[in-house]
């Protein structure tokens, strides 16, 4: 995208605005995690930095581990107009004894819209530290995760609408297609 994914307008609302709406009905607890910390001043929430920056997704789970209070996470991009809370309050029901709760749809893990305990926060560190970013191989090799199913998923919805990512062009049309049909 030449232009910030937060900022893309869908359904006539900015997706980060759409985010922030939807979790601040359940949460106290809001954190955006960039490494453009002035562009989201204004949002009413709490904005943090990467603090190992520049090192992809991992980094900023870890920040999100950090520069929360709870006990877990709900993680979700900046680029998902179409989340679905039900399937969130779902995963975070089924943490206990994981590290980790991640959708696995079609052969894909969905990162960046999964619950993450406080104790993967050393291992996100190590990882960092040592070079390991791939959120898929520390799921595979350091974490105890929980897979959340393609069938799981569909019993919240169209995992093709609730993992919708606005990383393209192609992807901002196929959104505001989806708008069209459902309630932002």
């Amino acid at each position: 995208m030449e232009q910030n994914k937060a900022f893309v307008k869908v359904g006539g609302k900015r997706i980060i605005d759409i985010i922030i709406d939807r979790l601040s009905q359940h949460f106290d607890d809001i954190v955006i995690i960039t490494n453009q910390p002035e562009l989201y001043q204004d949002l009413g929430v709490k904005v943090a930095s990467d603090i190992i920056p520049h090192q992809g997704p991992l980094s900023g789970l870890h920040a999100g581990l950090v520069h929360t209070g709870g006990d877990a996470i709900f993680a979700v991009a900046c680029d998902m107009p179409f989340i679905d809370m039900d399937l969130a309050f779902y995963m975070i029901d089924i943490l206990q004894g994981y590290h980790v709760v991640v959708p696995l749809v079609k052969g894909r893990f969905q990162p960046l819209f999964a619950v993450y305990d406080r104790s993967c926060l050393p291992i996100f560190e190590d990882c960092l530290l040592h070079g390991r970013l791939k959120v898929s191989r520390v799921y595979q090799e350091e974490l105890i995760v929980k897979y959340i199913s393609h069938e799981e998923v569909a019993r919240f919805g169209d995992a093709e609408v609730i993992f919708c990512n606005v990383n393209s062009p192609e992807n901002l049309r196929k959104a505001l297609e989806i708008a069209k049909k459902v309630i932002i």
